[in-house]
């Protein structure tokens, strides 16, 4: 309700939604707003900013974030737009592509992968070694690889930088059997491995990009985001339906 009540009163603000679609850029606004930008968040400067579908107010993404902000670079909105008449949610494909553009940016060689036989759907997922779900998961990682579901795990030690946990996915990165350790480590068993340079770091900035608070976090191939565990029957059926 307040995200509809905040753009509402954007609205009642002066703002006015464009017809036919999302007006042409303009040079001199985006220029203001990546410099508010810039400035507000301490040096991230904005991927993209292009124009939403409400005139005067423009989309902006930072990684996997997006938000909106005026185009006198004054006011920033966090919250999704809602055509209430073709009753549709503007912002979650938006958000979505740019989860996985993220995801993407990462890298596949930065995560861990199961992959089955044959890949019918992979799935991103945040996980902590300490985390009981996140182990119940990876119990039954033969059941998500047997339905063609492929795991690519990234490091999300709920406890931070420093922690045990943090110290637990640093010492599976870095082991000779990346896939060996991490069922090692999710079975409560000790995993030893020289330090090496690793992207546990990465990994945890941008989960917290994404928004985690808990692990498992899953993310789907098209940008979904799937709090807590889900069975592997559960999940081939929400995958085959997305």
């Amino acid at each position: 309700m307040k995200k509809i009540i905040l753009i509402v009163s954007v609205l009642l603000g002066g703002f006015s939604l464009l017809a036919g679609g999302a007006a042409r850029a303009d040079s001199s606004a985006v220029g203001t707003i990546e410099k508010s930008v810039v400035e507000a968040l301490h040096g991230e400067k904005p991927d993209s900013i292009k124009p939403s579908p409400i005139h005067g107010l423009y989309e902006v993404t930072i990684g996997p974030k997006l938000f909106y902000v005026s185009d006198d670079g004054a006011f920033l909105i966090q919250g999704h737009i809602v055509d209430l008449k073709a009753k549709d949610d503007v912002t979650e494909p938006r958000q979505a592509a740019a989860r996985i553009a993220a995801l993407n940016k990462l890298g596949l060689d930065k995560m861990i992968v199961f992959k089955p036989k044959t890949t019918k759907h992979p799935i991103y997922v945040f996980t902590d070694i300490d985390c009981g779900y996140c182990r119940k998961l990876h119990s039954e990682i033969d059941q998500y690889l047997g339905v063609g579901i492929e795991v690519r795990y990234l490091f999300f030690p709920r406890a931070g930088e420093g922690s045990d946990s943090w110290q637990k996915a640093e010492s599976v990165w870095c082991s000779k059997d990346r896939n060996a350790a991490m069922t090692k480590a999710k079975k409560g068993e000790t995993t030893q491995a020289p330090p090496c340079k690793n992207p546990v770091a990465e990994q945890y900035k941008l989960g917290t990009d994404l928004g985690a608070n808990g692990t498992p976090m899953i993310v789907t191939e098209k940008g979904s985001i799937l709090p807590g565990y889900v069975p592997a029957a559960q999940l081939s059926k929400m995958l085959d339906e997305e």
